[in-house]
């Protein structure tokens, strides 16, 4: 079996073997600890050695691990970020939700591919209404998405340059990952995290984790019910991949009414490369999109043409060293 064949096949095991290692502290065993033996790592982590040394074994086959020429596993130095539970990039929580809700939701791709996909989903609850069941998968999915999103957003902020932005208004901004990165970076700034309520107290813990007071503010609303929070700058955070090109377009409709004129409209999200199936990640993704919302991942020309369409002017992608970059349109000074 060609080896890229091989590793499709085998992910399954691969996406699993990478959140049992990260929810038994193994990568944080190994990240601080170093180079260690399956026996060591067990003893440091409480886990039963037999079934240890077959997911060790694994991950070094998948490559996740490294071996050191004594036998011991370790973390390689370009992954440690992500693996690391103390760091900005940490993505244990993003792979802790494939496995718990992607995963048993891919099913549905076979009754789509038979059935349509509105067909399928009417019978079946809206989108996010199994993320937002209850408390918990509130807070599970909201962690997922900060990693997502927090670490990426400092970048962002610089290449949205908002200096001499005073009121950011986050549309879908959750827990506030953009916010809080805009407001450490842009001292006179002043943003307004518009989500569903029961996000509130989510937001509330991390204005206090950042000392922000009431810079920092939340108002409560459905953005398809609600007309959006006035502001010299909305921001769609990984919001508008959820939904189709119709809905995106009333979205940013109402972006355009509720910007100042001379203000601006920023759109965070993966990108397509311009051939369409590029990268993988967002392939990959995109493929989620389907089964667990009703949008898709874009183009950079794509966005470029939704922005237009819904009054923005002087629109421009700016793209980061990430996985998720930048498309920005401007409302026009008189407000046209």
């Amino acid at each position: 079996m060609p080896e890229t064949l091989e590793r499709a096949v085998f992910g399954m095991h691969a996406t699993h073997a990478v959140h049992l290692a990260d929810r038994h502290g193994v990568f944080a065993f190994l990240i601080e600890h170093g180079a260690s033996s399956t026996g060591k790592i067990a003893a440091g982590t409480g886990a039963a050695e037999e079934t240890l040394g077959r997911l060790l074994i694994a991950l070094r086959a998948f490559g996740v691990l490294d071996e050191d020429s004594h036998g011991r596993y370790l973390v390689p130095t370009e992954s440690a970020p992500y693996l690391d539970p103390a760091h900005s990039r940490y993505a244990g929580a993003f792979v802790g939700h494939l496995v718990t809700s992607t995963a048993g939701r891919m099913p549905q791709l076979d009754a789509y591919l038979s059935q349509g996909k509105a067909s399928v989903d009417a019978a079946l609850p809206a989108p996010f209404e199994a993320m937002y069941a209850d408390a918990g998968s509130v807070a599970d999915f909201l962690r997922a998405m900060w990693q997502l999103s927090f670490d990426v957003s400092g970048e962002l902020v610089e290449l949205a340059g908002l200096r001499g932005v005073r009121r950011l208004v986050d549309v879908g901004g959750a827990n506030g990952p953009f916010s809080v990165s805009a407001l450490l970076r842009t001292p006179a700034l002043h943003a307004t995290v518009f989500d569903l309520p029961h996000v509130a107290p989510h937001l509330a813990r991390t204005r206090e984790d950042y000392g922000l007071g009431d810079r920092l503010s939340f108002a409560p609303g459905d953005f398809f019910r609600d007309q959006l929070p006035g502001g010299d700058c909305l921001a769609f955070g990984y919001i508008l991949s959820d939904w189709d090109d119709a809905t995106c377009l009333e979205l940013l409709r109402k972006a355009h009414r509720a910007c100042e004129p001379g203000g601006r409209v920023l759109v965070m999200d993966r990108l397509f490369d311009d051939d369409g199936h590029r990268p993988l990640a967002t392939a990959v993704m995109n493929l989620s999109m389907h089964v667990e919302t009703r949008g898709r991942h874009r183009t950079a020309g794509e966005f470029l043409d939704l922005l237009h369409a819904s009054g923005f002017v002087d629109c421009d992608v700016r793209r980061s060293s990430r996985e998720k970059h930048l498309v920005v349109g401007r409302s026009a000074e008189d407000g046209g």
